[in-house]
């Protein structure tokens, strides 16, 4: 039964990983103010850059770096469309993602069914690895769930506590008074929007090269779409996206746990995608001013508009006796 137990939680939280790591750069990015839809290609992008990397060099370090470039440049298409050229970030993001998916595709066709020849295996920290039980699920994981926890821990500091923190979350709550104190917003979102594709092409790294070590298409399975939601879930807060990836880390693991009782695998394939349509029911029933998203999420905006223009028209009254 203790085995059963450890072996539950170890594969609830290498699920869950990937998931933490790319709601940290959505959180990141919508605290500046900018909706990004296009995590899922930007993830795609990431697995495919660091398998390819991985797979000719050897090196799974340098699959991962790769990984966290390529996500970053492809972002910024992103950044020029919302925060330049203040078009649509719905619009902007769904194409990022239709652009990722397409070169990971097309990229990846050739290495379909080829293997690394090895992944990022577990690293066990001695002693803390050597508790009964919560040594093995907290203390024997890859190094990217190492990764994120230190991640979410950094982010939420730096949020809360820093004044780089103060700035991002200034801009997205109002930007036009956080331009009067002299901060560049264009700069700060332009800047949030790659460290959030640095993060999603790190948790398609995650995905390649220590999830798995076998090219699959499509890969991301969806996992991009989850984020968004899992942002939500924690109300835009790094800490609470720990809970929240580890609890959807556990659906996915609840597919294969059910398998064995005959249930229908088209069935189990959709367990995560009906929870996040829950997830977001629910939220949708909530009070928009419970959520505390950032005020300005979603918003354009040009730099050096004021706040509203008053217009008056002066009609001149002339006595007709004059």
């Amino acid at each position: 039964m203790e085995d059963l137990i450890v072996s539950v939680a170890q594969r609830t939280l290498i699920a869950g990983t990937p998931l933490l790591i790319g709601t940290i750069g959505e959180v990141i990015c919508e605290r500046s103010g900018i909706l990004n839809l296009g995590v899922e290609g930007v993830m795609a992008i990431g697995a495919v850059a660091a398998f390819v990397v991985t797979f000719y060099t050897q090196n799974l370090w340098l699959g991962l770096m790769a990984a966290i470039l390529a996500g970053m440049v492809i972002s910024i298409i992103h950044a020029f469309a919302s925060v330049s050229l203040q078009s649509n970030q719905v619009v902007s993001g769904l194409a990022l993602t239709m652009l990722g998916l397409g070169i990971s595709s097309l990229a990846g066709k050739p290495y379909v069914g080829k293997s690394l020849a090895e992944k990022m295996d577990t690293v066990a920290i001695p002693f803390l690895s050597d508790i009964p039980i919560v040594g093995k699920i907290l203390f024997m994981q890859s190094p990217f769930f190492y990764m994120a926890i230190g991640l979410a821990l950094a982010a939420w500091f730096v949020l809360e506590y820093t004044e780089l923190g103060i700035k991002i979350r200034s801009a997205g709550e109002n930007p036009k008074a956080t331009e009067a104190q002299g901060v560049n917003v264009s700069l700060i979102r332009y800047g949030c929007i790659l460290v959030g594709g640095g993060f999603s092409g790190m948790a398609g790294a995650n995905l390649s090269i220590s999830y798995s070590k076998l090219w699959i298409e499509g890969m991301t399975a969806g996992r991009g779409w989850i984020v968004i939601a899992l942002t939500i879930f924690a109300l835009w807060n790094p800490m609470r996206a720990l809970v929240g990836a580890f609890l959807f880390g556990g659906i996915f693991v609840l597919q294969y746990l059910l398998q064995p009782l005959g249930i229908s695998p088209n069935f189990l394939a959709m367990l995560p995608s009906i929870a996040t349509l829950l997830v977001l029911l629910l939220i949708g029933l909530k009070d928009s001013r419970q959520l505390s998203a950032p005020a300005m999420l979603g918003e354009p905006y040009k730099r050096g508009e004021r706040e509203g223009t008053i217009t008056f028209r002066i009609t001149e009254v002339v006595d007709p006796q004059c």
